[in-house]
């Protein structure tokens, strides 16, 4: 069985089979996590997003998730995906929850053991770290994922506090 753990620290020096990069529907890099875990992973991670087909330039619609090959990082693979911007959408919760639920199965289905998330949305898209952990959290202690080592990188020492409380309120 797996286990969650909540770090602060750099979620691109993660040494895990897979990091979750809070990417942009182009997924061709951006600022915040996203431009970090590009520049970490260094050309050819950009070149492998490429590959990805898109629909009108999106190649990653909110609440879905893609994986690519983790060029210079640690991890074998990044897995991109989008969260919802809290003040834009009608029901952000039901897309962070979606960005979550992807990102883990995909990590299943590529054989993964361990996956380092970042805090999805909780940067410039604005969502509050507390609802946020809330919502991760839900997902992460749901059955199909117990299979998988889980880890919250977060920079901020007040997001870790917030992420820690909601997550010994929540553990079984």
């Amino acid at each position: 069985m797996g286990h969650i753990s909540i770090i602060e620290g750099d979620l691109t020096q993660a040494h895990v089979d897979a990091i979750v990069n809070a990417a942009n529907p182009k997924m061709l890099g951006g600022g915040g996590v996203d431009g970090a875990i590009h520049r970490a992973a260094g050309p050819s991670l950009r070149e492998e997003c490429l590959k990805v087909k898109s629909v009108n330039g999106i190649r990653c619609p909110v609440g879905e998730a893609r994986i690519t090959p983790a060029g210079n990082l640690a991890a074998k693979y990044v897995i991109h995906t989008v969260g919802p911007i809290y003040s834009e959408e009608p029901d952000p919760e039901r897309l962070l929850e979606s960005a979550y639920v992807n990102s883990l199965r995909l990590a299943i289905e590529n054989r993964c053991k361990s996956v380092a998330f970042p805090a999805i949305s909780c940067g410039i898209f604005g969502y509050p770290h507390q609802e946020a952990a809330k919502v991760a959290l839900n997902v992460c202690y749901r059955k199909e994922f117990e299979v998988l080592d889980i880890y919250f990188y977060l920079f901020d020492q007040s997001a870790v506090e917030f992420w820690k409380a909601v997550h010994l309120g929540m553990r079984p």
